[in-house]
């Protein structure tokens, strides 16, 4: 099948070098000539795992193809995926321009049926929106159709090709048999293609990460009453965890979520609800949650220092160095959008720490950001040189079994603030380090 991919974004080239990968003809689409360029090189902009060799092999096959022309892309392609950016706007709601904008060029350049796929996570209404856009100007039948993309960062790859759901939002009887043939390749093991109305799928999105969201923050709840009683949320996890009418994932205490998605899709479906007169009180209530679990992490570090040293808050703080493991806002990828990191820096800094970090692989963006303020390191034992304690934001592999008599000898004084609940308190405490995690009680 010819496709178009609009946008080579995160979701828009996982879409396209996925698809090829099934034997389908791809041709994707950015307004940016120099990402373009970079692309048609073979240099992929982000860090995922996985992509980059199959990007690599369909670009060899001559499956995989890129150009800065819309219409270029339209002419040859029965299928239109969407997968542009909808940032969120200062009242949460998203920004739908780049999708509006392409739909209504779509309508003045399509000359035969094409199904328009909304593949970026909107909000319900959006794909009437598009229709009505794309019909203002087209003289073709075409069908819209909405098509949520379910992707993990750091498992995008695994996710596009043995997804656990495909949901399509179409009432077209056509549309429905060509995303049905698109997708067989996907669920040949049974997992289903699930068919409902456009708002419905729209709204599916939006559901999932509010759940999620929720239950991120409602073990963040738990873990702080933990902190309070002395209970060990590590235990109440595995406790819950056994039900399997609550299952065992996105149980885990920490500094909060963070990302391109949870952030942005549970402020916009808070806003979607307020829209239509209703008020999200649980939502509401999961980011306020999401908000203060990074203060949190910022006020036992400020709390620790002041204690332990004299004089003024000022010259408690000031003058003591900070080391930082981890800068994206998840392991196994660069992103750093909303990623709890970012906030506590800003913090540390603001307080009057020198702060040296390091990321297997998101620390250019965290330059782009911060500049000189910060200190960079390309080993996450040398960050720690003669740093006054460790922050651990993010569970990269390589953080999970270090050799502690180095980091011993390494750090000034023996102190971890772990936002992810990495070590065992007890064996951190045999080990001579002053341990701090979420919900676990410090020493």
């Amino acid at each position: 099948m010819n496709i178009a991919v609009i946008g080579t974004g995160y979701v828009g080239l996982v879409t396209g070098t996925c698809f090829a990968e099934m034997g389908n003809h791809v041709l994707c689409v950015d307004i940016d000539k120099e990402k373009i360029r970079k692309l048609k090189s073979g240099k992929v902009p982000i860090y995922e795992p996985h992509l980059d060799s199959l990007f690599a092999e369909n670009i060899k096959h001559g499956r995989l193809h890129f150009t800065i022309r819309l219409e270029e892309a339209l002419r040859q392609s029965l299928v239109i995926f969407l997968a542009l950016p909808t940032p969120p706007g200062e009242d949460g709601s998203a920004d739908l321009r780049h999708i509006l904008d392409v739909a209504e060029e779509t309508g003045k350049l399509i000359k035969e049926y094409k199904v328009i796929i909304n593949k970026s996570t909107v909000p319900v209404g959006t794909a009437e929106k598009v229709r009505k856009l794309v019909l203002k100007h087209a003289k073709v039948e075409f069908d819209v159709v909405s098509n949520p993309e379910f992707l993990r960062e750091g498992f995008a790859v695994d996710d596009f090709l043995k997804p656990d759901r495909v949901v399509v939002g179409t009432r077209s009887e056509r549309a429905k048999k060509i995303m049905e043939e698109l997708y067989k390749p996907f669920v040949r093991q049974g997992n289903p293609i699930l068919f409902m109305d456009e708002p419905s799928a729209e709204l599916t999105k939006y559901a999932a990460n509010a759940f999620l969201a929720t239950k991120i923050s409602f073990m963040n709840e738990i873990a702080n009453i933990c902190e309070r009683t002395g209970a060990n949320v590590d235990m109440i996890r595995a406790g819950i965890g056994a039900d399997e009418r609550i299952g065992r994932r996105f149980l885990f205490a920490g500094i909060g979520y963070g990302g391109s998605c949870f952030p942005k899709d549970v402020m916009a479906i808070e806003k979607s609800a307020r829209d239509c007169g209703y008020e999200f009180k649980i939502v509401r209530s999961v980011m306020e949650v999401n908000r203060k679990q990074r203060e949190w992490m910022v006020n036992k570090i400020n709390e620790y220092f002041v204690k332990r040293t004299s004089g003024t808050k000022k010259n408690k703080l000031t003058g003591n160095k900070i080391a930082v493991w981890g800068l994206s806002f998840k392991p196994n990828t660069d992103d750093i959008r909303e990623a709890p990191s970012i906030f506590i820096i800003k913090k540390l800094l603001n307080e009057g720490f020198a702060v040296n970090v390091f990321d297997p692989a998101a620390t250019e963006n965290v330059k782009s950001i911060f500049g000189k303020q910060l200190h960079y390191f390309n080993d996450h034992y040398e960050v720690l040189q003669n740093c006054n304690a460790l922050i651990i934001c993010t569970e990269w592999s390589v953080f999970r079994t270090p050799d502690f008599q180095k980091m011993g000898k390494l750090l000034k004084q023996p102190v971890i603030f772990d936002g992810r609940n990495l070590f065992d308190p007890s064996e951190m405490r045999s080990r001579g380090f002053e341990y701090f995690s979420v919900g676990r009680g410090s020493m």
